[in-house]
């Protein structure tokens, strides 16, 4: 919690990420005594509202496209003394989600700033993948550069990502083609209905999910990368410098391998995506 000069108060309110029971008790509180709730999109935020019989005072939409206009006339209210809660559509607000320009402005006003804990589709899905929590990133959606993308595999503490349903099944294909063994979790719908949590290694999964489009909001889990983790990028580099001198890739690939332990193939794929 960050104080502030003036009497208005920032509530920043995670929202359950599928069920609607998953809301706590603080954020209702919140939800019906704020002067205005900010949200992601109104239409969303109005059925969890209903659902608690839940009648604010004011809902104003601050998505991506428009939260940079609306937080001005926001943060005059909140300087003036109003308490907004702000909420997405689903877990917490400013990750992966709108709300940092909000909560960057109401700090810089000096406004009070509280946030609330809540739901959260990055722990749920870590926690349930079985895989180590003690070293772990978040790292929003998957990168779509393959260079960029087998950077991200060679980490050596557990990553947590948002995958496109369209793309998961060429993500885990992609892990699967560099290591073939690495372990995963697939989290998708969680806390809904159709909630399925698959896990085992890459080549598995990667063939599990393969044969189409999955369907429902994906969150990825991928563990660690082994002993060879820390030693990609430095490999990558040295193998990138040597085609720029002049060296064709493939042979030079597998003289780096030699030398460093890393995979030729990965190295390999690592500099044909930097083109």
């Amino acid at each position: 919690m960050s104080g502030g000069a003036s009497g208005g108060r920032l509530a920043v309110c995670p929202t359950p990420i599928g069920n609607l029971g998953d809301v706590t008790l603080r954020v209702l509180d919140v939800l019906r005594s704020a002067d205005v709730v900010a949200c992601e999109d109104t239409r969303r935020t109005r059925v969890l509202l209903d659902r608690h019989a839940i009648r604010a005072a004011s809902l104003v939409s601050v998505h991506e496209h428009n939260e940079a206009a609306r937080a001005g006339a926001l943060v005059e209210r909140l300087v003036e003394g109003a308490v907004v809660a702000l909420v997405s559509d689903a877990g917490m607000p400013a990750v992966n989600d709108p709300g940092y320009v909000l909560i960057r402005a109401a700090l810089d006003a000096g406004v009070r700033v509280e946030v609330l804990p809540g739901a959260s589709a990055t722990l749920v899905a870590l926690v349930a993948s079985g895989l180590p929590v003690d070293r772990w990133r978040f790292v929003g959606f998957l990168p779509r550069r393959s260079s960029d993308l087998l950077a991200l595999f060679a980490s050596g503490e557990t990553v947590v990502a948002f995958e496109s349903p369209r793309r998961v099944g060429a993500s885990l294909a992609a892990l699967a083609s560099v290591d073939p063994e690495r372990p995963v979790a697939v989290c998708r719908e969680l806390t809904k209905v159709h909630e399925e949590i698959v896990r085992g290694d890459a080549a598995s999964v990667a063939s599990r999910f393969g044969g189409g489009e999955a369907r429902g909001e994906i969150v990825l889990v991928i563990g660690g990368a082994g002993e060879h983790g820390a030693e990609v990028g430095p490999a990558v580099d040295a193998l990138a410098r040597l085609v720029e001198a002049g060296a064709r890739t493939r042979p030079a690939a597998k003289v780096v391998a030699e030398l460093t332990g890393v995979p030729a193939n990965v190295l390999y794929e690592a500099v044909q995506g930097r083109g």
